[in-house]
């Protein structure tokens, strides 16, 4: 791992010590010059790293040198850390004299006593890294900053197109879908590109040599060419290949304009088949380059390109990536058993399959991580043999260093070193763990990987790049984002996280079992719940005092989990605070910590600190304040958390700040608007009393904090003041990286109409800037909403996607949400006196809310008119006038409709449901005047689940008109609930007919009786569930001869239980 990280290192150390920093620090103390002498050696070295990170693996001498190197480079980094922690104390001091903590520090004896221990310090940790580079005895190139596009070390094997037939298994539908392409005429290009895209070792080359060599595809092109092209995208070199495989003998000519002619010479006219295999070239001017000399052949040509990145795809294809997936599990088993010479009685033995699908189930599908598993096993003939590899060996196969490894480390080594240590850092985390992309960016910011060009660049931005090239490059897999939440995540492919594990050596350990010790060079340490932190750590491995990470991750534990851990006592987090001072990184989140001690403080080079999910920390010591590095503050869901520190001010390297759900914080200190660094606050809480409003934030706090990012909460607006002056100083309109912001005003028990002007003033000034996608306005109390929203609302907020309005009870017209082009979610609940959407309701008469996907109108019992929304997909109606139920008709694209808690409804009538011809999801709750269900609901044929929930008057037997319902249709109907239905006496005949009914739940039915004997013609059911339903007495001897029930559950049904017992 030396040679990945030691580059960054060294980055960090001389962006510490530009000009600037070495007239602030230097000149401080009087070591202006031990730093210059510092920095011109870290610089030095820098140049020859590159040479010494491409012969790592080959000379075991740079190793060792680099290892003692690295180990310098932490120490200087140390150095350095701590000369600039000391200068923002006194810059602090400089603001206020009077700050206790600093001011006896600072006296002239101390600054003495300061400048001599750091002037040792420096010419230590210098004179060990002159040592180091005096005592090498190799020779190392110095290399321009952007040699490493020019590497030629540690290249892949060149391919070429020849397979066995039967090398390729299990990629009938791939090798189909690629020829698919190569043997279509109809084409608009002269020239059709496609790629296939996927991880090392699945095999895309073996594909790409199986169409190739394909009779079919033979006789179709004039001329085939084959060319691996690797890293080194050389356009000369490729060039002279493509010719070679064309004219079956090398090119006589060197310059690139003879070159380009033979080339166009050899394929003028002809329609060709080109691969280009295993290229990685992401810059598109150079593609450009090359395929402009391809232009030449026929129309009907085509360049198959093998690639890991997807990128690659992006730039180069003019068809679809076809995406290379993990073969299936019969199709593992196939190689395995063929590279494992298996005889075909022992492929057919059961035990044998068995043992054999355990093993592929570890191989993810992999072609290579097959064969190479097969391989071993050709040496066990036994079945005890191979449970035994099985149990024991398999775990291992993916750390052996030969085609397993150096495939994927390929992938790796590409890598730029600042890439290279943000994936090594990865192995922390555990196999199969969804990882959040904020998290991790903020571990990475944390850890100094992350370093910016120049000073106008946010590290944030950077960070999420670099996590966007780990995901291109397929390091990242299953990418998604919750639609609610938000929140980012990735996985890991473990083979991923193994080669992370692999090169990641001594440097990381995981303890995920109290076994295994800790080297002394370790430094970072991941845990999980079961390791006993405190105890084993600690005690038995404190000379890993180098450690910079303690990090847990595993996510919040359940209930039980957290009852059954011990919290760690106030002494062993004070040993742990002693012995581990150069930490960057804490993490003791869910450890049922109750109080923090005062000792924190000596973590002073700490960034990153998550206390989240500490139900009982009631609050945090104001020492805390003196981590003047610390980048991120992670408090969620600290429940019982009474204040924040009010010297948080002090804390001005801070860039996130999370409070969220932590119900009794009842404000934020004072200070707060002064952390200009600040990206992320997701609450910022006004004060409730007025006693505290003196001396604790206001909304212009927020003035000058205009880099923060993500979603801010700004709660107990109830209590502004001077709500004019208050809201313009919040300054929300220069927040242009705000995406989502809630404005949320608390419960007054006060009825006065000046509240109303004073909320509409508040409002009125709290404007966000136009970027803003997500918006929650709750409890304002103002009878209209601000000019901006009302006449402007397109133009002020263009990119609004989600908007909810909640408990605005006095306003009863809305602004024209049907101009927002790119509203897709919108919810208003509790606008009692609301009457329409938009203030002039003609305009609903043309096309509004042309992307609105989403509605939800809850406790809107005044409204009488529902916007038109011609793409609706979810729409939820609760408590609101039964007119707006008859407004659904034509909504042909609505997936999911809702309809709970409208007292009056009657019945669905035919015309509403009709046309929902896309629907998948009917529930109805809580209307207790339905009185029957609806021969519309035949017209449901895509309806997957049905519920009926607390309908005290509905006859799920008849129709309005009292006649017996026969609904027919129902095919794809999947799902049925029907809860609390008091006049359900019997299973209706409509419901019997639902041939692939698969799960049917019934509940506090009181008036069910029995059960009819035509249920055996639900052979798909599979799991029935009746409970609480008292009347029923008998089960039908049908139910015998329902094939497909697995799970059956009849719970408090005393009568049936009793004719059980008499059985």
């Amino acid at each position: 791992m030396a040679e990945a990280i030691i580059a960054g290192i060294a980055g960090e150390i001389i962006a510490k010590l530009v000009p600037q920093a070495l007239e602030k620090v230097g000149k401080l103390w009087g070591i202006k010059h031990e730093l210059e002498v510092l920095r011109d050696a870290v610089s030095t070295l820098q140049a020859v790293l590159d040479d010494a990170e491409e012969q790592y693996y080959k000379n075991r001498q740079i190793q060792v040198w680099l290892e003692k190197l690295k180990d310098a480079f932490y120490d200087a980094q140390d150095v350095l850390e701590e000369l600039n922690i000391e200068v923002i104390r006194r810059e602090l001091r400089g603001r206020n004299k009077m700050i206790k903590e600093v001011r006896t520090f600072f006296s002239s004896s101390n600054q003495l006593a300061f400048k001599l221990k750091m002037s040792y310090k420096v010419r230590v940790v210098r004179g060990r890294i002159e040592a180091i580079n005096a005592a090498r005895r190799f020779h190392l190139d110095e290399c321009p900053m952007d040699s490493r596009a020019e590497r030629e070390l540690r290249k892949r094997e060149e391919t070429h197109s020849f397979i066995r037939e039967g090398d390729i298994i299990g990629r009938d539908d791939d090798k189909k879908t690629v020829m698919k392409f190569l043997l279509d005429s109809d084409m608009k290009e002269f020239i059709s590109i496609l790629s296939i895209v996927g991880i090392g070792g699945l095999g895309k080359t073996a594909l790409a040599q199986c169409v190739y060599n394909d009779e079919i595809v033979t006789r179709h092109f004039e001329l085939k060419m084959w060319v691996c092209v690797s890293d080194d995208f050389d356009m000369k070199k490729i060039v002279r290949n493509i010719i070679a495989c064309s004219k079956k003998k090398a090119s006589t000519e060197f310059a690139m304009e003879q070159l380009q002619s033979e080339l166009r010479a050899e394929i003028d006219g002809k329609r060709y088949l080109l691969i280009l295999d295993d290229l990685w070239n992401v810059e598109r001017e150079k593609w450009l380059s090359l395929k402009s000399l391809l232009v030449g052949g026929a129309r009907g040509s085509k360049i198959l390109i093998t690639t890991r990145i997807p990128l690659v795809a992006e730039i180069t294809s003019t068809a679809p990536p076809h995406l290379l997936g993990g073969l299936s599990e019969s199709a593992s088993i196939d190689i395995l058993m063929q590279m494992a010479c298996r005889k075909e009685e022992e492929i057919q033995d059961p035990d044998m399959l068995a043992i054999s699908k355990e093993i592929v189930k570890k191989c993810a599908g992999v072609p290579l991580v097959i064969r190479t598993i097969g391989s071993l096993l050709f040496f066990k003939k036994s079945k005890l043999e191979w449970i035994h590899f099985k149990d024991n060996e398999l775990l291992e196969v993916s750390q052996r260093e030969d085609n397993i490894i150096s495939v994927l480390r390929l992938s790796y080594d590409h890598l730029p070193s600042h890439l290279k240590q943000c994936f090594v850092f990865c192995s922390l985390f555990p196999k199969d763990c969804e990882i959040k992309k904020q998290t991790l960016i903020n571990l990475w910011v944390a850890e100094g990987f992350i370093q910016p060009s120049n000073r106008s660049q946010h590290l944030e931005d950077i960070a999420h790049g670099y996590f966007m090239d780990l995901l291109w490059s397929n390091f990242f897999q299953d990418f998604k984002k919750d639609p609610i939440t938000k929140t980012e995540t990735c996985k890991m492919h473990d083979l991923m996280h193994d080669l992370a594990y692999l090169v990641g050596g001594t440097d990381y350990w995981v303890a995920w079992d109290d076994t295994k010790s800790i080297h002394e060079r370790t430094r970072h340490i991941s845990y999980g719940l079961a390791f006993s932190l405190m105890g084993e750590l600690l005690i038995s491995r404190v000379k890993a005092s180098a450690v910079r990470t303690i990090f847990c991750a595993l996510p919040q534990p359940t209930y039980w989990e957290m009852k059954q851990r011990e919290p760690p006592s106030e002494a062993e987090l004070h040993q742990l605070f002693k012995s581990f001072k150069s930490l960057r990184i804490l993490d003791l989140h869910a450890t049922n910590l109750k109080k923090v001690p005062k000792s924190i403080c000596k973590l002073k080079h700490l960034t990153y600190l998550d206390l989240s999910c500490n139900h009982t920390l009631k609050r945090l010591p104001n020492s805390i304040t003196g981590l003047q590095y610390l980048q991120t503050l992670n408090l969620y869901r600290c429940c019982a958390l009474e204040e924040l520190p009010k010297g948080i001010r002090k804390l001005v390297n801070l860039r996130n700040l999370d409070i969220g759900c932590c119900w009794e914080l009842s404000y934020v200190p004072r200070g707060l608007g002064q952390l200009k660094s600040l990206h992320r606050l997701t609450h910022f809480i006004l004060p409730k009393y007025k006693a505290l409003a003196k001396n604790y934030c206001r909304l212009g706090e927020l003035n000058g904090l205009n880099n923060i990012r993500g979603s801010l909460s700004i709660e107990n607006l109830e209590h502004v003041t001077d709500a004019a002056a208050e809201s313009k100083a919040a300054n929300l309109i220069g927040k242009h990286s705000l995406e989502s912001m809630e404005l949320r005003w608390g419960y007054l028990d006060i009825d006065d109409a000046s509240l109303g002007d004073r909320d509409e003033d508040l409002l009125d000034g709290l404007r966000p800037h136009s970027n803003l996608q997500n918006m929650t306005i709750e409890g304002y109390k103002g009878e209209n909403f601000p000019r901006w929203m009302m006449e402007s609302l397109m133009i002020f907020l263009p990119n609004l996607v989600e908007l909810r309005l909640q408990k605005c009870r006095r306003c009863k017209y809305l602004p024209r949400l049907g101009q927002l082009p790119h509203l897709k979610s919108l919810e208003i609940s509790s606008l009692t006196k609301l009457e329409y959407i938009e203030s002039d309701y003609s305009s609903t008469l043309t096309v509004s809310y042309p992307r609105l996907l989403r509605l939800h109108i809850a406790d809107c019992e005044t409204l009488r008119v529902m916007p038109l929304t011609p793409h609706l997909e979810e729409l939820k109606l609760s408590k609101v006038n039964p007119e707006l139920v008859s407004q659904i008709i034509g909504l042909n694209k609505l997936k999911s409709l809702i309809i709970t808690e409208i007292e009056f409804l009657k019945c669905l009538h035919e015309d509403y449901l009709q046309s929902l011809t896309s629907l998948e999801i009917l529930s109805i709750y809580n209307c207790p005047r339905l009185t029957s269900p609806s021969f519309g609901i035949q017209h449901l044929s895509n309806l997957v689940s049905l519920s009926f929930w607390y309908c005290e008057e509905l006859d799920l037997l008849k129709d309005e008109n009292d006649n017996i319902l026969d609904l027919q249709g129902l095919n794809s109907l999947r799902f049925v609930d029907i809860h609390e239905v008091p006049k359900l006496a019997s299973l209706p005949k409509w419901l019997l007919q639902v041939s692939n009914l698969e799960y049917l739940s019934i509940k506090k039915c009181s008036n069910l009786k029995d059960l009819p004997e035509q249920i055996e013609a639900l052979q798909s059911l599979q799991q029935l569930d009746i409970i609480h339903c008292p009347s029923l007495t008998t089960l039908p001897e049908g139910m015998r001869r329902l094939a497909s029930l697995s799970h059956l559950r009849i719970v408090a049904c005393p009568y049936w239980r009793r004719d059980v017992k008499k059985m």
